[in-house]
């Protein structure tokens, strides 16, 4: 995980380098509308942001990646574990507003181009999935509840069961999130990381006190990937936490609850 997988093509976002026919990226908090504390370029609707503000920044993302929000498939996060397979039929759901969205879902794919699907971050985990020649795109949200859960290996495993790509055909990008210097979880979260990696968690968290931990999510997403089939030369992570970062991410653990949400994005190009 030494390369950082994204690349800094514009301040309103990064890119997913060296994935060719395929729109991939992370916005930033940079060149929006909104105003404190979800200044400035909050793009979720469901944090208490003036809705206006909101359509306004994804108006102006989806100008620069050139896809505008009808385009767009958004989801109804819970902290789950659920995946849909979307298709230009749902382009829009949840692009304008809350309503819509595809509900109680952290996990998109499509295998059709001109939609790009959407979900939004402040410190979880995006994951982005990718089978070059075998037109699939895919996105998920990680936090520690959707990381526990497995929706990285359930991505995989839907591909592999359902579209039939072959495990050696899929590539994963782990997305900004927050890293291991700042993210401290309780005794709560670590027994069920121990649970979803089978006890293969040396490196993974270390202890702050007794009933304290420093968790590393990128890697817990890593090594779930690897436990999918997937090997470690098919997975990239980005070295970002948005926490320290705060100058250009949302941080929800750092800002106390009290801002934005960046988007992730994937599509497959026109």
């Amino acid at each position: 995980m030494a390369r950082e997988p994204f690349i800094r093509k514009d301040s309103m976002f990064l890119k997913v380098a060296n994935w060719e026919g395929v729109e991939a990226g992370f916005t930033t908090r940079l060149q929006g509308a909104s105003v404190f504390p979800y200044d400035s370029l909050n793009l979720g609707f469901h944090v208490g942001d003036e809705p206006n503000h909101v359509r306004e920044n994804r108006r102006r993302i989806g100008e620069r990646l050139g896809v505008l929000p009808n385009r767009w498939i958004c989801a109804e996060q819970v902290h789950g574990s659920n995946i849909e397979k979307v298709t230009r039929n749902d382009a829009g759901k949840g692009a304008r507003g809350l309503e819509g969205a595809i509900p109680e879902t952290d996990g998109l794919y499509t295998r059709e181009a001109g939609v790009l699907l959407s979900l939004g971050y402040a410190d979880c985990v995006p994951l982005y999935f990718f089978a070059p020649e075998w037109n699939i795109v895919g996105i998920a949200h990680a936090g520690w509840r959707g990381t526990t859960s497995d929706i990285a290996g359930k991505m995989i495993e839907d591909w592999v069961e359902k579209e039939q790509i072959p495990r050696d055909a899929i590539r994963v990008v782990i997305g900004p999130s927050i890293g291991e210097c700042c993210y401290e979880v309780d005794l709560r979260v670590i027994n069920q990381v121990e649970m979803a990696l089978n006890g293969n968690t040396e490196g993974v968290y270390r202890s702050t006190d007794e009933e304290h931990f420093k968790l590393d999510l990128k890697e817990c997403n890593f090594r779930l990937c690897e436990q999918a089939g997937i090997s470690a030369k098919q997975i990239e992570a980005s070295l970002y936490c948005t926490s320290c970062s705060s100058d250009i991410f949302f941080s929800h653990r750092k800002e106390n609850g009290q801002t934005g949400r960046m988007l992730g994005f994937v599509g497959l190009k026109d």
